[in-house]
């Protein structure tokens, strides 16, 4: 299994997400690693840590997810891997639901994401971005 952080879509990815998707709420799981200092692509000087910039970007998502539908359901440091091997862990895992792709979609193609995104790509070394749906063998999980 090849593992790749990236910071945006490949084409195959942007098509894939234009598609309707599941029929039921999805849950994003987000691994992220950050860059030791935030490099922001227009080049403006800061001394924000790479965490740091992210941070300003979650926090413009938090106050949109409620016009989409979405919540944050779980936000942690990655502490330690029990089980498998990476040649390095990532920093931080979030977990955002959304009522649909379609929905996360919108949020994503609005200008309130584009503009909070330049601190994403400042903040961000790369990430792992995994749609999830609820589990039939554990149907009450986030009830």
């Amino acid at each position: 299994m090849i593992v790749e952080n990236a910071l945006g879509p490949t084409e195959n990815q942007i098509k894939e997400l234009q598609a309707p998707g599941p029929d039921q709420p999805i849950c994003m799981v987000n691994m992220l690693k950050y860059k030791e200092r935030a490099v922001y692509p227009d080049g403006r000087d800061t001394s924000l840590t790479g965490k740091e910039a992210y941070e300003i970007y979650a926090k413009a998502v938090a106050n949109m997810l409620p016009d989409y539908g979405g919540k944050i359901a779980f936000v942690g440091d990655v502490t330690y891997l029990r089980l498998g091997g990476v040649e390095e862990l990532w920093d931080e895992v979030a977990i955002v639901m959304y009522p649909s792709r379609h929905q996360m979609s919108k949020m994503i193609m609005s200008d309130g994401w584009r503009e909070a995104s330049i601190h994403r790509v400042a903040g961000l070394e790369g990430q792992l971005n995994i749609e999830t749906v609820q589990s039939s063998a554990f149907p009450n999980a986030f009830s």
